[in-house]
C-alpha cells in the first residue's frame, strides 16, 4: 500500500456554503445589507471600521528604539490573578494539624482550580496548627499562621 492510496475511514464533514439561495430565507444566512452581507467581503484584523488603526492612535516618539508609554485600554497587560483564600474559611474547614496543599483545597471545595496558583489571606483570626505547601501567602497572613504555630514550605 501506497501513501496516495491511504483513504480515510470517516467521510468528511461538509462545509456550510452559505450565500447561495435556496432554502435559508431572503439574505441566504447573511443577514440583512451592510458589508458582511457583500459578496467578497474580508475584514482584515485590527479593522475597526473605517475608524484610525489603533497604532495610529498613539503619539510617536524619534527613534526606532524609543519606547512610548501606552496608557490605553486595549494595550494593558492582564496578569492571571491566583485564587484566593480567606484564615477564617480554613480555621473553619481543617483540623489542627491537618496539611493543606492547593489539591487539598480544590478537594474540599473552597477552591475551583490552581493553575494561576493560591494565596492565602488574613481576613478572620487562625488558632489551629496548620501546615502549609505549595500556596502563595500575604505577609500578615504569614504572620498569623507561624504565630499560631503552624508551618510554611
Amino acid at each position: 500500500m501506497q501513501l496516495n492510496q491511504l483513504k480515510p475511514t470517516i467521510k468528511g464533514k461538509k462545509r456550510k456554503r452559505v450565500g447561495r439561495g435556496g432554502k435559508r430565507g431572503t439574505f441566504s444566512g447573511h443577514g440583512s445589507k451592510g458589508q458582511k452581507a457583500r459578496a467578497g467581503t474580508r475584514i482584515r484584523p485590527g479593522f475597526r471600521g473605517g475608524d484610525n488603526p489603533i497604532w495610529k492612535l498613539f503619539p510617536k516618539q524619534r527613534g526606532a528604539t524609543k519606547k512610548v508609554d501606552i496608557k490605553h485600554k486595549a494595550f494593558q497587560v492582564r496578569y492571571k490573578k491566583p485564587a484566593v483564600v480567606s484564615l477564617s474559611y480554613l480555621s473553619s474547614t481543617f483540623k489542627d494539624g491537618d496539611k493543606i496543599s492547593p489539591r487539598e483545597l480544590i478537594r474540599r471545595g473552597l477552591v475551583s482550580d490552581d493553575k494561576n496558583g493560591v494565596k492565602i489571606l488574613s481576613g478572620g483570626e487562625i488558632s489551629k496548627k496548620l501546615n502549609f505547601s505549595g500556596l502563595k501567602f500575604s505577609k500578615s497572613a504569614q504572620e498569623k499562621i507561624l504565630k499560631a504555630g503552624g508551618s510554611i514550605k
